[in-house]
């Protein structure tokens, strides 16, 4: 008679599941997160922005002075009488010889200041000289009237780097070319290293000092 097969016990497979941590919840955010109502703008927005800002800023400046008309020859400036037209008036007014940027006025007037002849009228009754023809249609096709500026006219400030600046000895005053690497005193030849490395401690610190290389520590 073959044995009867034992009753599976399953406890410790129930156990196991019990104690079994995969299949237990881990939420990866807290319960109470809710995401906030600003929207990030991404790179593409953010650029955009800014080249219309930037075009904005540059029409602004460029047509800031745009509408400002040219000072008539018979206009007056002490208020004393309103000034007329006359005929002009009904005539249409040409833009380009009447309106004038704010950067032209400002370089008309130093070029003035500075003596330089412009290509200007004559004067009126308040003293402002009327720019003639070329200068209105220099101005109304845009060209720049002031001092053209270029490689050859910039008085460029001396070069602050190191390259193209010369060393001296911090003990002799003579130009050098060696550094000590311990120091960082600059010596004119193999004397004067042996005297930068007798100095004293605190020696180098006064005399890097002197020059403004020491480093101080707060």
């Amino acid at each position: 008679m073959p044995p009867t097969p034992a009753p599976l016990d399953d406890s410790h497979q129930q156990l196991l599941d019990q104690m079994d941590i995969y299949y237990v919840k881990k939420p990866f955010r807290n319960p109470s997160w809710k995401p906030s109502g600003r929207r990030n703008k991404n790179v593409k927005q953010i650029i955009g922005e800014m080249n219309r800002r930037e075009a904005s800023v540059l029409a602004t400046q460029t047509n800031s002075g745009a509408s400002t008309p040219l000072p008539h020859a018979g206009a007056t400036s002490d208020g004393t009488v309103t000034p007329a037209h006359g005929a002009a008036s009904s005539r249409p007014l040409d833009v380009g010889k009447a309106t004038q940027s704010l950067s032209t006025l400002v370089l008309e007037r130093n070029a003035q200041k500075a003596g330089i002849n412009t290509a200007t009228g004559p004067a009126n009754n308040s003293g402002l000289s009327v720019p003639s023809t070329t200068t209105a249609a220099a101005v109304g096709t845009g060209l720049n009237l002031g001092p053209a500026v270029t490689y050859t006219n910039i008085e460029s400030a001396p070069s602050l780097h190191p390259a193209h600046q010369k060393q001296y000895c911090d003990i002799t005053g003579l130009p050098s070319r060696y550094t000590d690497p311990k120091t960082k005193l600059r010596y004119y030849d193999k004397e004067i290293f042996q005297v930068v490395r007798t100095l004293p401690p605190g020696g180098p610190d006064q005399y890097l000092a002197a020059r403004g290389a020491n480093v101080v520590l707060k």
